[in-house]
């Protein structure tokens, strides 16, 4: 016969063994996750939501990862963050890409993620300028000297037989285009957001040259020391699956990414301008070529025609081959 202290006894025993068991499961359960930081050409901006809203939507961490967001100025700023081994992976742009290549890095782009080109060249309704050969003789706007709008102007110029000598440049910094609206310049080299954002607020019925109707080749890359990618693909490729999910899901979903924009981006405050510039770049992040291959896949033809042109160009010093420096096998 059990005594009610053995009966106690055991009950006690018996709940300590269950709590200990379901303690243990849990903390199997528990998946854990390895910090990634990716290196950003920009601050917190309303068209990388699907990033910066990652503690709501969760894809890197469903893949392992606590992503870390470390903002920049500029592609080559990414790549200095990366190459000093403060990032795991940098968000950049081609010409960066190249000009850290012509200086002797050793990197390698794994993931295009705007396959089309997004730069253009801008003129107001009443201008003659109606294709990229009339820029001649025109003053033209550009951010900086050495951005993204000025060396895409100098590739459209390039395309038609002109050279940068050929019209005026004239730097207008980020708000280029009140000197256009004000004649100060006649046209300006922007962006599809830049030309959204002007259109937004109040630029009527502009004249548009795509600069991707002349030459279309990606506008920005993810890029990794050839290093890393040698010795922790596997982490480099559970950061791409879970950016390919977080670009699907923005791309299925702008009006509730435009709204999380208010919460995680620094110019996100308009929810409807949210949504007019993640579209943007909801195109831009497909192409014909990621259709047939998949999003993300690089076009190492068509990386390799910009190489050759920015070396045409003197904007690098060497000529690139690409054949080692893009990944071209198929992503996971």
């Amino acid at each position: 016969m059990i005594t009610k202290r053995q009966f106690l006894g055991r009950f006690a025993s018996l709940v300590l063994g269950t709590t200990l068991s379901l303690g243990l499961a849990t903390s199997w359960a528990q998946p854990t996750t390895q910090p990634f930081t990716l290196a950003g050409w920009s601050k917190p901006i309303s068209e990388i939501t699907q990033i910066l809203a990652e503690p709501e939507l969760q894809h890197f961490k469903t893949h392992g990862l606590e992503l870390k967001y470390l903002p920049g100025a500029g592609g080559g700023d990414a790549l200095r963050n990366l190459l000093s081994g403060q990032a795991d992976i940098a968000f950049t742009d081609p010409g960066s890409f190249f000009a850290a290549l012509d200086q002797g890095a050793e990197l390698i782009a794994v993931y295009d993620i705007y396959p089309q080109n997004v730069f253009n060249v801008v003129s107001l309704a009443t201008s003659p300028i109606q294709s990229a050969s009339d820029l001649k003789g025109k003053k033209i706007g550009v951010y900086s000297l050495a951005s993204g709008t000025r060396q895409n102007l100098q590739i459209l110029l390039q395309q038609v037989g002109l050279k940068e000598s050929d019209v005026e440049i004239i730097v207008t910094g980020l708000l280029n285009f009140a000197p256009l609206m004000q004649g100060q310049v006649d046209a300006t080299a922007a962006t599809d957001t830049g030309l959204l954002l002007a259109q937004y607020r109040g630029l009527k019925d502009p004249q548009v040259i795509e600069v991707k109707d002349y030459l279309n080749y990606s506008s920005d890359l993810f890029v990794v020391r050839a290093a890393d990618f040698a010795e922790q693909q596997d982490r480099i490729e559970q950061f791409l699956r879970a950016y390919q999910l977080s670009t699907e899901w923005m791309i299925q979903n702008p009006e509730q990414a435009a709204r999380l924009a208010v919460k995680y981006a620094i110019d996100g405050q308009d929810p409807k301008l949210n949504q007019h510039i993640i579209e943007a770049r909801n195109r831009s992040s497909v192409s014909e070529f990621t259709k047939q291959h998949g999003l993300g896949q690089l076009n190492l033809p068509s990386l390799q025609q910009a190489a050759d042109t920015y070396y045409e160009l003197g904007l690098i010093q060497n000529p690139l081959d690409l054949s080692q420096s893009v990944q071209t096998a198929p992503l996971p």
